[in-house]
């Protein structure tokens, strides 16, 4: 890929993530993108042409997805990456390899990544949200939409996200982050995920432990209070 290429590529990218949240905006392409030529340098059969205008393009149809979420951004992105690539004069098998990485890069849905680049795109994509960074950018999204930080049991207490149906932080931790490291495609990206992981892990630990003694101890201290208050009249 040439200079030329790649920059006609940002500028795409560049152009599509504007108004996009932090937790998906040029930075986190950006962050991917170094992932996947990480993973690309470990998998000599790769095309890293096919890795690097992937990685660029895989969250060009964010916005859609943000003005309605029933659109997949990256069954969009797919068809925009497509169209874009073909009318700029790449090649016809390029943008359809292109468009097949971006459309199975996504967690929740889509077919799962059959060929090496598209594996690798979905790895780059995923290790972006292990560890700190992973946390940073959950707890970003969810809050710019609404969603707590987690749940209450039936008698009370707090969940810690095991059961949880409804979006919570520490939900989308054990359904997600937990053990995402282990759920990558390839060898390099697993290895990535996994230096990270104990950073994450050790978040989540040390918050559920602070809302719960803060929570519960204070539903014990409330009653405590209302009851002494009652005496007293």
């Amino acid at each position: 890929m040439t200079r030329e290429q790649y920059a006609l590529l940002e500028n795409c990218m560049r152009k599509c993530m504007r108004g996009c949240d932090g937790a998906h905006d040029a930075e986190h392409v950006y962050r991917v993108l170094g992932v996947g030529l990480d993973i690309v340098a470990h998998e000599p059969g790769a095309d890293a042409d096919v890795v690097v205008a992937a990685c660029l393009l895989h969250d060009i149809g964010r916005r859609e997805q943000l003005q309605n979420r029933k659109i997949c951004h990256a069954k969009a992105g797919a068809a925009k990456a497509e169209g874009f690539l073909k009318k700029n004069g790449f090649d016809e098998a390029f943008a359809r390899h292109v468009a097949e990485c971006v459309r199975t890069h996504r967690f929740r849905k889509g077919d799962a990544p059959q060929t090496i680049e598209a594996k690798i795109v979905y790895d780059a994509d995923k290790v972006d949200v292990c560890g700190a960074t992973g946390i940073a950018r959950t707890l970003f999204y969810q809050g710019k939409i609404g969603e707590p930080l987690y749940t209450l049991t039936p008698d009370g207490s707090i969940s810690d996200g095991s059961a949880d149906r409804a979006e919570t932080f520490l939900g989308e931790y054990k359904y997600k982050l937990e053990g995402l490291c282990e759920r990558l495609l390839t060898s390099r990206g697993r290895e990535i995920a996994r230096e990270r992981q104990a950073a994450a892990q050790a978040f989540y630990e040390n918050m559920l432990w602070e809302v719960r003694a803060s929570r519960e101890k204070g539903r014990v201290l409330l009653e405590r209070f209302l009851a002494a208050a009652s005496e007293r009249e």
